[in-house]
Formats: structure tokens, C-alpha cells, sequence
């Protein structure tokens, strides 16, 4: 780092330490003034595409043309099993019981597509505002959290998006009964869908959240490994709590969920070596330096 840029720095870091408490919070204040920004007009684009934020995002699913039902069918074919994979929800109308229900759904999905969409901002702002009390080593530490996080959490919402959601909305569209006919109410299906892509957004975080932990020291990879029995009901019941109440969305959450534990355990045991070594490397120089008696 140029020295120049060290003292910046430095200077900014010694400013914001002697900030008073009602100082950090109008920091904070426009941190979350800007965040609120962002998502106000990206809700706002939202808002007023309203066509293309139903009919081709929203309802894409129950679409037989959804790309996962194509995607999953042309596989089926590639690898010889004809059209054992391919299947598509059955036909089912949307129905609205209160006069102004478009409309709040409307502001309810352009609020939450906001908040996806900004979210890479959204989490610049909030490491704006904590990165100037850290240590110029922890800033090194967690270089690029802000990308890998973000990374993350689009990661996630794709997921639910396109493999729990078209098979959740299969499977509960086609689970009837004879002489009834299915025919949900829009906000029944939005507060669904919300429940297939948000969660997993915010699940899909679990390596970074073991990171920050292994970091302090609080969790190590054999406490992980030793809980992994544990973890697996943890999982099932935030399965289950996330997605509607059958079998195959609580399997197809279950199954990442217990993936991304694994990988977490892979991220701890990396993070507990390279702390061990730096450890053992002060130890030597403490020792290096210590005049001998």
C-alpha cells in the first residue's frame, strides 16, 4: 500500500474512533438513507414494468416453457431416458378476492425485488460503515467480502428460484383432490414464491457466517464434524420451516443446505490452519527477538 494512502487511512480511522456516540449514528443514518435509496428506485423500476414483473418473472414457473422444465427435459433426452425428467405444472388460474390485491401485491414484490437487486449495495454501505474501526490486517483478511457475499446471497435466490420453486409449485398445484379444482389466490402464490427464493438467499451465507466465527475462534472444523448428526436435524427442521409443508420442496432444501454445512466445514478447517500458522510464526519471532538470558 503507498504510504500516502497508509496515512489516509489512518487518519480516517483515528477521525471515526473519536466520533461521539450520536456521531456514529448519523453515520449510520446515511449509510441507511443510501440503502433505502437504492432500493427505492430499483422498486421502483419494478413498479412501473409491472407486465414483465408477473407475467414473466413471477408466474414463470407455472409455464410449461420455464426454462428448468426445458432444461431438465432436454437432459432427460441427452442421456437416453426419453421423457422420464421431463414434466410440467398442471394448468392452474390465479384468482383475486379483494379489490385492491394487484396492487399491494404489486408494491410487496417491487419492495422485495429492490432489496434483491440492491443487495450488493446495500452490503457496500453496511462495510463502509465498519471496515474504518478494523485493523488494517483484518481489512486484509476479509478482502473481497463484500463481492463474495453478494456472490452468495444471488446465488441462493437463483436456487429457489429456479429448482425449489418450479418443482414446489408442481407438486402442490398437482396435489388435489377429485371434484376439487386448484385455483390459489395471487397472494397465496406471491407469498410463496417469496418463500422459495429469500430464505435460501440468506441461508446460502452459512460458509461466510462460519468463516467470521473461525476466525474469533469460537467454532473450529472438528466441533463441526463432531455436531454433523446434530446438524442434519438443525437442517431438516429449517427446512421445513422455510418451504411449504411437503416432502419434496423440504428435500430439495435440505439437500444444498447440508452441502453448504460441508463446504462450511471446508472453510473453517482452512481458516483454523492459516491461524494456527500465523500464531506459530509470532511465536517464532517472539522468541527470535527475546534476548536469551
Amino acid at each position: 500500500m503507498p504510504l500516502d494512502q497508509q496515512h489516509e487511512n489512518e487518519r480516517f480511522k483515528s477521525e471515526r474512533s473519536e466520533m461521539s456516540f450520536f456521531e456514529h449514528i448519523a453515520e449510520l443514518r446515511k449509510h441507511i438513507l443510501r440503502s433505502a435509496l437504492y432500493i427505492g428506485v430499483l422498486a421502483t423500476v419494478a413498479f412501473l414494468n409491472k407486465d414483465f414483473i408477473f407475467n414473466t418473472l413471477i408466474f414463470g414457473p407455472r409455464h410449461p416453457d420455464f426454462i428448468t422444465y426445458r432444461v431438465l427435459c432436454d437432459f432427460s433426452h441427452y442421456v437416453g431416458l426419453g421423457e422420464s425428467m421431463c414434466f410440467t405444472p398442471p394448468k392452474f388460474d390465479l384468482i383475486t378476492r379483494q379489490l385492491g390485491e394487484v396492487l399491494m401485491q404489486l408494491i410487496y414484490v417491487s419492495f422485495w425485488l429492490g432489496v434483491i437487486g440492491a443487495f450488493p449495495l446495500i452490503f457496500w454501505e453496511f462495510w463502509r460503515f465498519i471496515s474504518p474501526g478494523l485493523y488494517e490486517k483484518e481489512r486484509r483478511a476479509v478482502r473481497g467480502i463484500v463481492f463474495i457475499c453478494s456472490l452468495l446471497f444471488l446465488m441462493g435466490v437463483s436456487f429457489g428460484y429456479f429448482v425449489i420453486a418450479p418443482f414446489s409449485i408442481s407438486f402442490l398445484a398437482g396435489y388435489t383432490l377429485e371434484g376439487l379444482e386448484v385455483a390459489p389466490t395471487l397472494d397465496s402464490y406471491v407469498t410463496y414464491m417469496t418463500m422459495f427464493t429469500l430464505p435460501m438467499g440468506l441461508v446460502f451465507e452459512m460458509p461466510i457466517l462460519g468463516y467470521f466465527l473461525a476466525k474469533i475462534g469460537i467454532i473450529g472444523a472438528a466441533f463441526l464434524r463432531s455436531y454433523r448428526r446434530h446438524a442434519v436435524v438443525v437442517i431438516l427442521i429449517v427446512a421445513a420451516i422455510i418451504t411449504p409443508p411437503d416432502v419434496v420442496s423440504q428435500t430439495m432444501v435440505a439437500i444444498p443446505l447440508y452441502l453448504l454445512y460441508e463446504l462450511s466445514i471446508l472453510v473453517v478447517a482452512n481458516v483454523q490452519r492459516l491461524r494456527e500458522r500465523a500464531m506459530a510464526q509470532e511465536e517464532s519471532r517472539s522468541r527470535a527477538v527475546t534476548p536469551e538470558e
